[in-house]
């Protein structure tokens, strides 16, 4: 059970209310992806937009179909399900609501959604098992066999968006590495500087040496190649604020997987001094 973010409670009692939890689930996943592709519109990523939208309409037919079957069993749509079914359990955007979206490609916005899939599938497994009729556990077989539908779309449309991504350069094949995205950050953060009043500038200046000093720690060592720069487009360097996510991303990652603790430790000393930058980036007129 561990896709999920918390098992199921209980068993369901009757079809009404399997199908007004499967109903209530697809909702969820509808209106997270709306959202999602309304984001991408706004910030001008209309490619990741049309990913989230072909997202949209493979959950809206599966909204479609517990629908049509409510109809056939009660003459109606499900209504809601009790409290303690907690149906935003098999979504999760991944933080997609909120990185920058030169963080996101269409390969990692069908990612999410397989991923989705795959925790509703996990979910109807368990609510069969635990289905005190064999009518209903049936039912919630039917709705895992349908999630595993979905699973298999997704997946194609992921390959599909992968090998598309593959003709784009990626910022480890520009070129790029720890130490001279650093050194672009901080002539991001000396540019920001020029622009801020007085009290505001020396903040944001030292925020740049303090970039120009993680570059030179970075420059050699476990540090200078980022697996992240292999999957990542070589524009994200090209807006400031994506820029920090990126390095933010990329200390974490280090201070997760890198096997020798001192290095983990600084790892997440450097993160947190990001974290610092990335608030000053996004708030320029608040505290540092």
């Amino acid at each position: 059970m561990s896709l999920l973010k918390a098992e199921p409670f209980g068993a369901v009692r009757s079809m009404d209310e399997l199908l007004a939890v499967a109903y209530a689930m697809e909702q969820e996943a509808v209106a997270g992806y709306t959202q999602l592709a309304a984001r991408m519109r706004q910030e001008g990523r209309p490619e990741l937009a049309a990913a989230f939208e072909r997202i949209i309409a493979e959950e809206t037919q599966h909204l479609d179909y517990v629908a049509d079957w409510s109809r056939q069993v009660s003459g109606g749509l499900p209504g809601r399900p009790d409290q303690h079914w907690d149906t935003a359990a098999t979504f999760d955007d991944e933080g997609a609501a909120t990185v920058a979206p030169e963080l996101l490609n269409a390969y990692r916005a069908f990612s999410i959604a397989v991923r989705n899939e795959e925790r509703a599938f996990v979910f109807w497994t368990y609510v069969a098992a635990q289905a005190p009729t064999d009518d209903l556990r049936l039912a919630a077989e039917r709705m895992a066999q349908e999630e595993l539908g979905h699973i298999s779309t997704l997946r194609r449309e992921r390959r599909k968006a992968f090998h598309a991504q593959r003709s784009r350069p990626s910022a480890q094949e520009l070129g790029w590495t720890l130490a001279a995205l650093e050194r672009r950050l901080a002539e991001y953060l000396e540019e920001r500087a020029g622009a801020l009043p007085a009290g505001r500038a020396g903040q944001m200046a030292e925020l740049a040496a303090q970039a120009r000093r993680r570059a030179q720690t970075t420059e050699s060592g476990p540090f200078a190649q980022p697996p992240l720069l292999a999957s990542v487009s070589g524009d994200i360097v090209d807006r400031a604020e994506a820029l920090c996510e990126l390095l933010l991303e990329c200390y974490l990652n280090f201070a997760d997987s890198l096997p020798g603790e001192a290095d983990r430790n600084l790892a997440q000393t450097l993160a947190a001094d990001t974290v610092h930058c990335l608030s000053a980036l996004r708030h320029p007129e608040g505290p540092a």
